[in-house]
């Protein structure tokens, strides 16, 4: 039923546009923008804390696309920030702060599935699009949690679980696998469906740790090493991903393929791992290497990517500006512009040429095609080996 409402409302919403002046009696879901006033847009991304390099780059992605749009309407794009500390507490407060500017048309974010799970509630509530580049959870765009006004530009874990799921199976040979994961939405969920997976794929999940963030995983990992598995899939963050890996072997898990995910796909992990890590194979989205936006990054940033999300915010970026642009409507110099028909243009997005692929979003959010490949660290580089 979801799904139909928000087919129809994007149908009639596309028909009736933002109208005239007349139709702009909230100034909460109708913005006037001054012709002396910017284009406004937030991002809320992780910017502090252990996981700031997974929002800082990809706050670089969308500074990149505002210096490449330049203007819109011959205005100025204005971007404000805010930090969502990769928690549920920090994603509500953060969606709290936006609300309080009604000038701010669209949020690229959260960084974090936890944080966008209570920033989405909040944003919905005000009317107030906003485009995830990080936040995979696949309970983001189920039926029974989705929330209207979220959407994003990267893959729905299911893709992500699936590609780690055959590769051991199939890639590795391997027929018993455990995983070590924190019990929130992101890190659940993926070792949960990789596990279904895998099992119906013919092997066996022979056991699940939950641990605590910032707490030593070696109880976890030698009892993980009681079951002999073959592969151990950890989906954290960099972290308790790298106290993982260095602790493997000791705990009794030297034979057994590590396989982390795509939060573990930068220079800060290898670089806490350097001993402990080669071969080691991490499953993330295609990394972006020889384009014209990686020269780009360099040359702003004076350094190669920080993480692997800065492309999917840049295409979000995008997506937000194009958007703003189908949607606002010039009334005597001003610029209208109501939340629900932009909302409504994001949704009408269908086969966009974006960085990261094809990008076309569904009526539950999910804009992005799977693009998942499987790296293995290999010196200090992380090098694409499966499939």
């Amino acid at each position: 039923m979801k799904r139909l409402a928000i087919l129809a409302l994007i149908a009639s919403l596309l028909l009736v546009g933002c109208g005239n002046q007349s139709d702009c009696t909230d100034s909460t879901r109708c913005i006037t923008i001054s012709s002396e006033e910017p284009i406004t847009i937030a991002v809320a991304l992780t910017l502090t804390g252990p996981n700031s390099l997974y929002g800082k780059d990809a706050l670089r992605g969308v500074e990149i696309a505002i210096a490449d749009r330049g203007q819109l309407f011959n205005r100025p794009i204005q971007l404000i920030k805010a930090d969502d500390l990769c928690t549920a507490e920090g994603g509500q407060a953060a969606a709290e702060q936006i609300t309080r500017n009604p000038k701010i048309l669209g949020v690229i974010g959260a960084t974090c599935s936890i944080a966008s799970e209570t920033a989405a509630k909040v944003l919905t509530d005000a009317g107030v699009v906003m485009i995830s580049p990080s936040s995979s959870a696949a309970s983001l765009t189920s039926e029974e949690n989705h929330q209207a006004a979220f959407l994003r530009t990267i893959q729905n874990d299911k893709g992500q679980a699936k590609m780690v799921a055959e590769f051991a199976y199939m890639g590795l040979g391997a027929r018993t696998m455990a995983t070590i994961h924190y019990g929130n939405s992101y890190s659940d969920e993926l070792q949960k469906e990789a596990c279904a997976i895998f099992t119906g794929l013919g092997g066996l999940c022979v056991s699940s740790y939950i641990i605590e963030s910032g707490v030593s995983p070696q109880y976890a990992l030698k009892n993980i090493a009681l079951f002999d598995p073959e592969v151990l899939y950890y989906p954290l963050n960099i972290t308790d991903g790298a106290a993982v890996t260095k602790l493997a072997a000791e705990s009794g898990l030297e034979n057994t393929a590590l396989i982390g995910s795509d939060r573990l796909l930068n220079a800060n992990f290898i670089s806490q791992t350097m001993g402990f890590s080669e071969g080691i194979y991490v499953s993330s989205p295609m990394v972006l290497t020889g384009s014209i936006f990686y020269e780009k990054y360099k040359a702003r940033y004076g350094e190669e990517p920080i993480a692997v999300y800065a492309a999917q915010a840049y295409d979000a970026a995008m997506l937000l500006f194009d958007a703003i642009a189908f949607s606002a409507k010039n009334a005597g110099g001003e610029l209208l512009v109501t939340r629900q028909s932009l909302l409504a243009s994001v949704y009408a997005t269908r086969n966009y040429q974006g960085l990261t692929g094809t990008l076309t979003c569904s009526p539950l959010g999910d804009c992005a095609t799977p693009n998942i490949l499987i790296y293995q660290i290999r010196g200090l580089k992380f090098v694409p080996v499966y499939p």
